[in-house]
């Protein structure tokens, strides 16, 4: 951890040198930040804690963390504190509809229109994020970076040790399965509930295709369709190939990470967050450590997610959390945290030259690739669904059926209001 503070304080040092400094306040008083950055993903957090103490030197800051990989457990906090009338004044939530299904329709959050008319942010964020942070009402959070969660992780030299390469289609995993388990290797890590999730968004992805994803989450797909129960018969196939059935329930994302790197699996299906972990907390160098392609037949395509903050109605230290917001969203707030946390700027122009070769070459699929949203990480379902949808997995997991698994997640579509 040492390590990491160094690393994270230096970085703010650069940044300061290489990019104008924030304008400072007078400000006084406590700012509560509620959020699931702990552990190995705390020291880009810590680093902006940092930086708008630097700024604000009176504001008393709490940093509030619930740890559980994906937000699972902060949300449930979250959720009680809301419904109580105790925001903190500002929380770390997915941008999309975990967001705005949930607090904005609910009247709990503020506009932010103002915020981004005055530092400029309509020109320096693409349209298409814009689009996701927006009602007709509104713009309700300000978005700190980009993940990638479509992207499959691999050691080269294990690859070539074990005479397998990296797939292009689920159907060339799926060959190459019996070769790496005949030498005690599993073929794919998963962890905990949401990893299988996020293992799943990414084989439908590839199955449905953009078109087929977008129009699953706009209510104009029916999840009994026959393509969709192929999609559920794959996924199933593909977790014949992993540990799902021994160890996987008690593992977290990084552990499942960990086996990955120690040999023991050969391929993890993960958002980039991975890569901030292998390169901040396990030391390797991108590329020669760890490889990394997007997952099975989703090349040309980004499953984005990102993670934002806004502002509850009624938080208690309102003009503070402005002043945290503005930070959040500028050119120097992003690029202090992205190269620390595994992350990409949400903003257009950052300075690549503070990213290593894995961040570089996501920004640029990022500006380049066909962009659809997650629903393990809250940008295309509101709550309601994606909460549901675990006991979708459960059913599927328990009877391996995928018409049984496609008729409840189509009854969860319609209770959610997604599907007619």
């Amino acid at each position: 951890m040492k390590r990491l503070l160094t690393l994270a304080l230096a970085l703010v040092m650069a940044l300061m040198v290489a990019v104008p400094t924030l304008a400072q306040g007078d400000l006084s008083g406590d700012l509560e930040i509620f959020s699931w950055w702990a552990g190995d993903e705390g020291p880009a957090l810590e680093a902006l804690l940092a930086k708008y103490a630097e700024l604000y030197p009176d504001v008393e800051v709490n940093n509030a963390t619930v740890t559980g990989g994906s937000g699972v457990n902060a949300r449930a906090v979250l959720k009680t504190r809301m419904l109580g009338g105790d925001p903190p004044d500002s929380f770390q939530v997915h941008a999309g509809q975990e967001l705005i299904g949930t607090w904005v329709v609910a009247d709990r959050m503020e506009d932010l229109t103002f915020l981004y008319e005055e530092e400029g942010w309509m020109d320096v964020f693409p349209q298409g994020l814009l689009d996701l942070l927006s009602t007709d009402e509104g713009i309700w959070s300000v978005p700190v970076n980009i993940h990638r969660s479509n992207v499959m992780w691999y050691i080269p030299a294990n690859l070539e040790q074990w005479g397998v390469t990296v797939p292009t289609t689920w159907a060339e995993f799926l060959e190459a399965c019996p070769t790496l388990q005949e030498q005690g290797v599993t073929p794919l890590a998963v962890g905990e509930n949401w990893t299988v999730n996020h293992l799943w968004e990414s084989v439908v992805l590839s199955e449905l295709g953009v078109e087929g994803w977008n129009t699953l989450w706009a209510g104009e797909k029916v999840w009994t369709d026959d393509d969709v129960v192929a999609a559920w018969e794959t996924f199933g196939s593909i977790l014949d190939c992993t540990n799902v059935d021994e160890d996987a329930a008690t593992l977290s994302w990084q552990q499942a990470t960990d086996k990955l790197v120690a040999g023991e699996v050969a391929f993890n299906i993960m958002g980039d967050w991975a890569a901030g972990y292998m390169v901040t907390t396990l030391g390797l160098e991108p590329g020669e450590g760890f490889g990394w392609a997007a997952s099975p037949g989703t090349e040309g395509v980004f499953m984005m997610l990102s993670d934002s903050f806004g502002l509850p109605v009624g938080a208690p230290n309102r003009d503070n959390t402005i002043a945290w917001l503005r930070l959040l969203g500028s050119q120097e707030g992003q690029d202090i945290f992205n190269p620390l946390k595994g992350s990409i700027a949400a903003r257009l122009d950052s300075d690549l030259g503070l990213y290593n070769t894995y961040l570089q070459d996501a920004a640029a699929d990022w500006q380049s690739s066909e962009v659809v949203g997650s629903l393990a990480h809250g940008a295309v379902a509101n709550e309601r669904f994606s909460g549901e949808f675990g006991t979708v997995m459960e059913i599927f997991l328990t009877s391996r059926n995928a018409t049984a698994a496609a008729n409840a997640a189509q009854v969860v579509c319609i209770q959610a209001g997604i599907c007619q």
